[in-house]
């Protein structure tokens, strides 16, 4: 999923030098989107964990 955020992050960054602000922005959001739930996934498993058996 952090791939993803990476992904649409430079999308972001290229469509705003080549002036697509709309595009821009959407990419933007996605991203933000993404990495914020990528961020809650690495909370919840650093807390849950794998368990040894």
């Amino acid at each position: 999923m952090l791939r993803w955020t990476i992904i649409f992050v430079i999308l972001a960054i290229v469509a705003g030098i080549f002036g697509f602000g709309g595009i821009s922005e959407g990419a933007a959001g996605i991203a933000k989107i993404l990495f914020f739930i990528f961020l809650v996934l690495f909370v919840i498993t650093l807390f849950t964990g794998r368990k040894k058996i």
